[in-house]
């Protein structure tokens, strides 16, 4: 996910900046941003599609016209405009935008059929509006046409590749593949006195943790502790917990082992029968309960913090855990980070319990309970209906989708498109070389760890329901406001999570409980 909408890429420029400033800089609040440590270009993706030949061109005289978030030299697509255009013919124009505007000015072209835009980088989760307003072109038909440069959509992991596709039609060309794993100092879980002086403490190896629990106990251990060297007292955890700053999303990965087990895969947001909002259910809030108490183990400035604040904090070598988007992993391996080659990752830790909504109880398990997510965007591009290059445009993306740009997009961290085909992780998991990764400025144990936890994460056959409906997002903001009133002690978990509740049922009210009701069904594959 990300700030400003294109998997984390403005968030993640504002990190590496960060890393390399002043630690206790502030960060700016703008769209863009600016980095001497990763310039555009460094590694640049090989051409994939040859010239067209004078009077041969498919697409000679078209203009394809993309809405994005404003970003650096335009980003990938603004890296890949001079080979397609020289491909086809056609000429690229790249609109762009701040985050706020961007899903706005795309429905209202859409909704008012003006066609100006003939794509736009969409979130996943904007996916079930666009849908149910008949406003997308599916690409099934222009999908395996030898016209267009070729990829695969089975190369995708299972976990993300539900994204692309919606009831049954593909929307989204793979482009970026969101998810949360746990970042965690390696060296600092190795060290044989933190691991003597733990074990004493609490009773048990200190290894990287497989439980909230853990993950508690280890934030607990490390705080107050000097991690970097500097004769600074340091922290447990980094977390960002400002309003607006996509505090809701870390809590959906955090919260999903609490509320979703093998037999309750689905019934987290709403019953699929009646609507009815399900996050106040016990799990939700013992979930938030768990996620205040992690609190005390980090700055008493998080909860003012943004994202790049957060990563801030960790890439300069002052905390111990963290759990984020990919992002973090490469960011890490660049010039300002204090923490190449002693960042491990991991898939996100479980529960030993969870509540099970359908039967009203809690449910132990004999290991621990880890579910997958994608949570974030996932920004791919979906083609407008009213698209008057709809061929045009969708050579476009294909084009970025082809394997061999895709590579070399998910290894070098700048451009927010991080991995979640078969060909970006290492053997066994995958096809990648290691020297892709070598090559690039990887850490070998570094990328050995972040790509197993991604491949992990994406596997697992039980997922967190991502929430592609109608107003997905009014219920998140919702949700992110109530969150806050509880890590700030203005609320308790449970009268949080009711607030969010009652506004849940509001949103809901406000758009149709009936077509609310089929949009959910339809997003988790079920009959409306």
């Amino acid at each position: 996910m990300d700030t400003r909408g294109n998997g984390l890429v403005a968030a993640a420029l504002v990190a590496l900046a960060l890393a390399a400033s002043a630690q206790d800089a502030q960060a700016p609040d703008t769209e863009e941003y600016k980095t001497s440590q990763v310039r555009a270009g460094e590694i640049v993706p090989p051409r994939v599609a040859a010239p067209c030949q004078p009077g041969a061109c498919p697409f000679a005289g078209q203009t394809v016209t993309v809405l994005m978030v404003r970003e650096a030299k335009a980003g990938a697509l603004g890296e890949i405009k001079a080979e397609f255009e020289a491909a086809t013919g056609a000429t690229l124009e790249l609109v762009q935008v701040t985050h706020q505007e961007l899903f706005p000015q795309f429905m209202s072209d859409l909704t008012h059929g003006v066609g100006r835009y003939d794509a736009a980088y969409a979130g996943a989760w904007w996916l079930g509006e666009l849908v149910a307003g008949d406003h997308l072109l599916s690409y099934d038909k222009f999908y395996g046409d030898p016209r267009f440069p070729a990829w695969d959509i089975n190369q995708v992991l299972p976990a993300p590749r539900r994204l692309l596709s919606y009831e049954g039609r593909k929307y989204m060309v793979a482009n970026d593949h969101d998810g949360q794993v746990m970042y965690f100092r390696r060296d600092l879980l190795e060290h044989p006195q933190h691991r003597a002086a733990f074990a004493a403490k609490y009773g048990y190896p200190l290894g990287v943790p497989a439980t909230w629990a853990q993950f508690r106990d280890v934030a607990e251990y490390f705080d107050g502790k000097d991690l970097n060297g500097d004769g600074t007292p340091d922290h447990g955890l980094s977390m960002h917990l400002k309003v607006g700053a996509q505090g809701m999303f870390h809590f959906m990965s955090f919260s999903a082992p609490f509320v979703i087990g093998p037999r309750n895969p689905n019934l987290y947001w709403f019953d699929p029968q009646t609507m009815k909002p399900l996050i106040e259910s016990p799990g939700h809030v013992r979930a938030l309960e768990a996620l205040v108490e992690l609190v005390r183990f980090g700055p008493k400035d998080m909860l003012g913090w943004d994202l790049g604040r957060s990563w801030d904090l960790f890439l300069a070598g002052r905390a111990a855990l963290t759990f984020t988007w990919g992002d973090l992993g490469a960011l890490a391996q660049n010039e300002g980070s204090r923490v190449r080659g002693r960042i491990g990752a991991a898939a996100m830790p479980g529960t030993l319990e969870h509540y099970s909504v359908p039967v009203g109880q809690w449910v132990r398990t004999p290991r621990p309970n880890r579910v997958g997510n994608t949570t974030g965007g996932s920004w791919a591009a979906v083609i407008s209906k009213h698209s008057k290059a709809p061929e045009a445009t969708y050579y476009l993306f294909s084009l970025m989708a082809a394997q061999a740009k895709s590579q070399v997009y998910a290894v070098r961290g700048w451009d927010g498109i991080d991995p979640g085909r078969t060909f970006h992780f290492l053997p066994p998991d995958g096809t990648a070389r290691l020297q892709t990764y070598l090559d690039a400025g990887w850490n070998e144990a570094d990328v050995r760890d972040y790509l197993h936890a991604y491949f992990e994460n994406f596997s697992n056959p039980l997922q967190f329901p991502y929430l592609r409906i109608p107003g997905a997002f009014s219920y998140w903001q919702a949700l992110d406001v109530h969150l806050a009133e509880a890590v700030s002690g203005q609320l308790s978990p449970a009268a949080a999570l009711k607030a969010a509740a009652v506004d849940f049922e509001e949103i809901t009210l406000r758009l149709g409980r009936e077509a609310q009701r089929r949009a959910y069904r339809a997003s988790l594959g079920l009959p409306r």
